[in-house]
């Protein structure tokens, strides 16, 4: 059994960034290892907390037998984590999907390859009833500390109720949830649950909101509990979107924690601003007015451009830009220069080997 000792936790806690990992491929849709690893280097180097491996951003076919990329994406990040030494946490997690028996399956290989944790998606199990993938969720955590995953239902999610988050939330070895249903309501539901919960305290909290990053970050869900106030909020985020411009990234969470400290008016409005800005860069990479088609392509055409990848490939051949996305991706590279860290990989480029 895999296991998330106290430092990862309280690093958690105190919140992060943590990229999700996208999968680098050569011009024949074959992985390309050199740059696959290079891209975990970005990561370390840009200053993440963590990173999130063989989740939607690193395409799910991977799992596809005939592709069968899981275990070798597992190995080659892990590989370079282990490589740079890292003296500050960092947190593994690895991408956790599927049927029951295929989620425990991934689980054991994500603990073989020493992950601290899997994100275990609950999309694509329309099957089965709220109380069975609360039981899923039960057998995963008996072998790898779980980091929950409430996906929106555009990309092959669903819809839970108050009632399914407030037992998830019970779950022991449920050590995080990333909240990623693009839906102020079901964010709400969830926030709610957990602030109900026994187990509040010890449930770090993560945005997958990439429409929403700051204003997450920001907000804190204050709850009567009994005769109690309650006050949790998102910690840090797990994001798609932060797997571009990660140095930012990094930055803006440490603008967001000093705020927390000092909490300005000022910091405040000028951190909504930024996070108008954000949502207008996430709209151009994650191609939301064409159901989100666009959104792998979206980021691997900033990681092209950078020199990060070779080029945008995706391993199912239909997976490509929308028509216009080229454009809107120009049009918000050019009006936010100051979210962009470009000159960060340009000399980090320079100095790998």
């Amino acid at each position: 059994m895999c296991t998330l000792d106290l430092i990862k936790k309280q690093h958690l806690l105190e919140g992060t960034v943590i990229p999700a990992h996208p999968l680098a491929l050569d011009a024949n849709r074959r992985i390309d290892e050199k740059r696959q690893r290079l891209l975990t280097q970005y990561y370390l180097a840009s200053g993440a907390g963590g990173v999130a491996v063989g989740v939607h951003s690193t395409q799910f076919e991977i799992r596809d037998p005939k592709i069968n990329l899981l275990e070798k994406v597992f190995q080659l990040a892990a590989e370079e984590i282990e490589r740079s030494d890292i003296k500050r946490p960092f947190v593994k997690i690895a991408g956790i999907c599927g049927p029951t028996k295929q989620a425990l399956t991934e689980a054991a290989l994500a603990c073989e390859y020493g992950y601290d944790m899997g994100l275990l998606s609950m999309g694509g199990l329309v099957g089965l009833t709220e109380e069975e993938i609360l039981e899923r969720t039960r057998l995963v955590a008996e072998i790898i500390p779980v980091f929950g995953f409430y996906l929106q239902p555009s990309v092959g999610g669903r819809v839970f109720s108050y009632e399914f988050w407030r037992k998830f939330a019970e779950i022991e070895n449920v050590e995080a949830i990333k909240c990623a249903s693009f839906n102020r309501y079901q964010t709400l539901d969830v926030m709610r649950a957990v602030a109900n919960s026994s187990r509040y305290k010890d449930i770090a909290m993560y945005t997958g909101n990439d429409d929403n990053i700051v204003a997450d970050l920001l907000t804190q869900y204050r709850f009567e509990v009994g005769d109690n106030p309650v006050e949790i909020g998102f910690r840090g985020g797990l994001l798609g979107h932060w797997a571009v411009w990660t140095n930012k990234a990094v930055q803006l969470m440490q603008e967001i924690q000093q705020y927390r400290m000092q909490k300005t008016a000022r910091g405040a409005n000028e951190l909504l601003t930024k996070g108008i800005q954000i949502t207008d860069v996430n709209a151009a990479l994650f191609d939301p007015q064409n159901n989100f088609h666009g959104c792998i392509p979206g980021i691997h055409e900033v990681l092209r451009r950078q020199g990060l990848l070779a080029g945008r490939w995706c391993l199912n051949y239909e997976e490509e830009l929308s028509i216009g996305q080229v454009e809107e991706i120009d049009r918000v590279y050019a009006a936010y220069p100051h979210l962009h860290d470009d000159l960060f990989v340009s000399n980090f480029l320079a100095n790998s080997v």
